[in-house]
């Protein structure tokens, strides 16, 4: 597996697929090509389908000039390799290509080429099953096994990581505003706030838990700097939980950080085995790897046993698996936004339910990590980030 730096990545949103990623790609192209007279970008499969909604053309014009940059959509093409293709064509003072590049974005804000091996690999270790395996031989915490193979190095990343997540949530709690988009849909981490904090502490919990899921997603689709966890589309799920975890239930922030640890092992091994991405698994991809992260990092800061810390992941993801990616107009709000903070509820209530076990189940994670990248496979792409299926086609504009 890859490093946590791959999957948590801080970032613009609102998609970390349909907007990070191009930029990025932008950027790369940009830095090899900063004299050609003119650009033109073609856009595949998903990417065109809802890149406009994902602000996808924003992200490479706010690189790329925009008057010499012509964006062409091509929503009924898919190239093999993956849904989301981007092709970057520099152009001479006649027209002509003068350099030619074909990359993916294949989710979490990664780029790859077709013929590009992954990033390298820090971890030997593929499944849940060969962690839960070291660590039981060795009689250690899950989350050792991160600091051993990356050094203290994932520590400072992750403690950035921790502080942007932080920062994310409060600024979502100042923000009253109408997000951008066609939708015109109002911002509500606040006033779930405000009425959450007006009960009493024992009935707060779904209220607080919402809010700050809320925060951070609603951030997220108002173009805020958020973390990728495993995605933009899903970043609202870990930070609220464990933001919630920290003011509410009075865990450290160094706690924080080895809970952050474990929760991207959960994310990386899916990424690993499955997808992370809307646009080739559906929603599941994102907010249920969320759910599952989420759950694990709480199942441990609680004191579940590796045992039931797995559990906790696979009850996370397995009461996920079929979720639709259909988002309205191709905006990352509707059903997005509200997922993050029903998934957050989901992860507490998955932990809990964990937790009361002694831990034994018949379903692993890595069982259920299987059955999504096969349910991933069998669903039809209108329900895969086209917003041609589902609520897209349902709800009114």
């Amino acid at each position: 597996m890859q490093s946590l730096k791959e999957l948590y990545r801080i970032g613009m949103g609102p998609s970390s697929s349909h907007t990070m990623a191009p930029r990025r790609a932008a950027q790369r192209f940009f830095e090899k090509n900063p004299r050609a007279c003119s650009y033109c970008v073609t856009l595949y499969g998903s990417l065109a389908a809802t890149g406009k909604g994902h602000f996808t053309d924003q992200a490479i014009l706010d690189v790329l000039d925009k008057d010499k940059t012509q964006i062409i959509w091509q929503k009924d093409t898919v190239l093999p390799f993956h849904t989301n293709a981007m092709k970057f064509d520099a152009l001479d003072a006649n027209r002509h290509v003068a350099d030619s590049w074909t990359v993916y974005s294949v989710g979490g804000g990664a780029l790859r080429e077709e013929n590009e091996p992954p990033a390298d690999e820090v971890y030997n270790y593929k499944t849940f099953a060969d962690i839960v395996s070291w660590a039981e031989g060795q009689g250690r915490p899950i989350w050792t096994i991160v600091f051993d193979n990356e050094g203290e190095e994932i520590r400072r990343y992750l403690c950035d990581v921790w502080e942007q997540m932080q920062q994310s949530v409060r600024n979502g709690l100042e923000h009253e505003d109408v997000l951008p988009g066609g939708l015109r849909l109002a911002r509500k981490a606040y006033s779930f706030y405000k009425k959450a904090s007006a009960q009493r502490p024992d009935l707060a919990r779904t209220g607080l838990l919402s809010a700050y899921s809320l925060a951070v997603s609603e951030e997220n689709a108002g173009h805020g700097i958020i973390v990728t966890a495993p995605t933009c589309g899903s970043c609202g799920v870990v930070p609220g939980v464990l933001y919630y975890l920290k003011h509410h239930q009075n865990f450290t922030d160094r706690e924080i950080i080895n809970a952050l640890a474990t929760a991207g092992l959960v994310g990386n091994i899916v990424k690993q085995n499955a997808s992370i991405s809307g646009a080739e698994v559906g929603c599941q991809g994102e907010v249920g790897v969320a759910c599952a992260m989420a759950s694990a990092a709480t199942a441990q800061l609680f004191g579940g046993t590796i045992s039931q810390i797995e559990y906790a992941a696979e009850i996370g993801l397995e009461h996920f698996l079929g979720l639709t990616c259909d988002p309205v107009l191709g905006l990352v709000q509707i059903p997005c936004i509200e997922r993050n903070a029903i998934a957050a509820n989901r992860a507490i209530a998955a932990a809990e339910y964990a937790l009361y076990t002694d831990g034994q189940h018949r379903v692993s994670f890595d069982n259920v990590v299987t059955a999504m990248r096969k349910t991933g496979h069998d669903l039809p792409a209108l329900y895969k980030e086209t917003s041609a299926g589902g609520l897209a086609t349902i709800v009114e504009k």
